[in-house]
């Protein structure tokens, strides 16, 4: 399972998180080409190696003609929507921009589709926000986790005026994950951008320190300001969680759920559509029997999925039902790590799945697929093999559980 932790622990920025993609391994090209197909007009990305207070680093510059148009995120939604993208980085850069949006059209009490991104500028945001997707989706992460984010104090001027310290923006958008002023040392000025914060909240499957993981490659982003004191980097480390922490996460992980009533599929269709759900990454598929209107019966299909795997879990909604429309809601999942360890029934081996809490197993259940497949070639019945292979499993424990 591929792994990436984003420190942000002196702040967050589109220039920042760049950097740091393109020093994890992300080619420059694979930056440059997203933001080309949906800028309106040139956009440039250079990368330079860079010190910011001792750090090596690198700083991805964007470079833009001179523009007055602020265009509203009504504007940049229809960029967006006739782009040339890859699905799953048009998904995760509409996602981005509409938080942004929200959380500006919140701080100035304003229509969120007609927000005008001022200080960010279009062209900005539109590097910022779809190169950073492209970088995400290249690293194909199943879990993003980032630490809290410093986000600065004093004040900054911005287009309506002198703005406190996180900016409303930036704090709307942290709402609900955690974040401070930053570390001892950092200036008294913003440290997190909205772009930045948009961004890690769309990424982000869960908060906090780094998880186990082992670490394949590092990238250090540098912004722009280099203050004396305080190094101005994200760093991003991307790896590779080993089989004992599989699922484990720090804190709630953020989620989402896929919803859609239908009222007209065949239902000897739904074991393959649940089954091509899973195979599309989502963490859980399920049906409900529901009542639709004029008393018709019908089945909500839900599917649990991390934002890097909604696009491609949308995608078989559309072409295995007859949806013709998808609720999305987020949610936070509390997980526990597990491991497979195997066990023997008369000779055929038997993986068992553990759950720890606290280091301690909570839960011991055989894989129901071995206990088939087992059960098929002793000639036993599969109950008999379930309850053997749970109680070896326990015996291997010994006082572990």
């Amino acid at each position: 399972m591929t792994v990436v932790w984003v420190d942000a622990s002196a702040g967050a920025s589109g220039d920042m998180l760049l950097g740091a993609l393109h020093g994890a391994g992300v080619p420059l090209q694979v930056l440059r080409a997203a933001v080309d197909a949906v800028a309106p007009e040139p956009v440039g990305l250079s990368a330079e190696p860079v010190s910011r207070n001792g750090f090596a680093a690198l700083h991805v510059r964007v470079t833009t003609a001179e523009s007055h148009h602020h265009r509203t995120w009504r504007d940049v939604r229809d960029l967006l929507a006739v782009a040339p993208l890859a699905e799953p980085v048009r998904d995760l850069a509409q996602r981005a921009f509409e938080l942004l949006a929200r959380a500006e059209a919140t701080a100035h009490g304003t229509d969120p589709l007609d927000v005008h991104f001022h200080e960010v500028g279009a062209l900005d945001a539109i590097a910022d926000v779809v190169g950073a997707a492209a970088g995400f989706v290249h690293l194909d992460a199943e879990q993003v986790v980032v630490s809290p984010v410093a986000v600065g104090s004093g004040s900054v001027r911005g287009a309506h005026g002198r703005l406190p310290v996180p900016p409303p923006a930036v704090a709307e958008l942290l709402r609900g994950v955690p974040s401070y002023a930053g570390p001892p040392g950092a200036p008294e000025t913003e440290l997190c951008t909205p772009t930045g914060a948009a961004v890690l909240v769309t990424v982000a499957t869960g908060w906090g320190g780094q998880p186990p993981m082992t670490t394949s490659a590092i990238g250090v982003g540098a912004g722009s300001r280099d203050p004396e004191g305080h190094a101005n980097v994200l760093r991003l480390f991307a790896g590779t969680a080993p089989a004992a922490a599989t699922g484990a996460t720090d804190g709630p992980e953020r989620l989402l759920v896929l919803e859609t009533n239908v009222d007209d599929l065949d239902p000897r269709l739904w074991p393959t559509v649940l089954a091509r759900l899973l195979d599309a990454g989502a963490l859980d598929a399920w049906l409900t029997p529901v009542l639709m209107k004029k008393g018709r019966p019908a089945h909500t299909l839900s599917a649990l999925v991390r934002s890097g795997t909604a696009a491609a879990a949308r995608e078989v909604l559309w072409r295995e039902t007859s949806a013709i429309g998808v609720r999305e809601v987020a949610v936070a999942r509390h997980a526990l790590g597990r491991e497979l360890v195997e066990v023997t029934v008369d000779g055929e081996p038997v993986a068992v799945k553990l759950s720890r809490h606290d280091g301690v197993v909570v839960t011991a259940q055989p894989e129901w697929d071995d206990v088939e497949r087992a059960a098929v070639a002793l000639g036993r019945p599969a109950r008999d093999v379930l309850a053997e292979a749970g109680a070896a499993a326990r015996a291997h424990l010994g006082g572990d559980r």
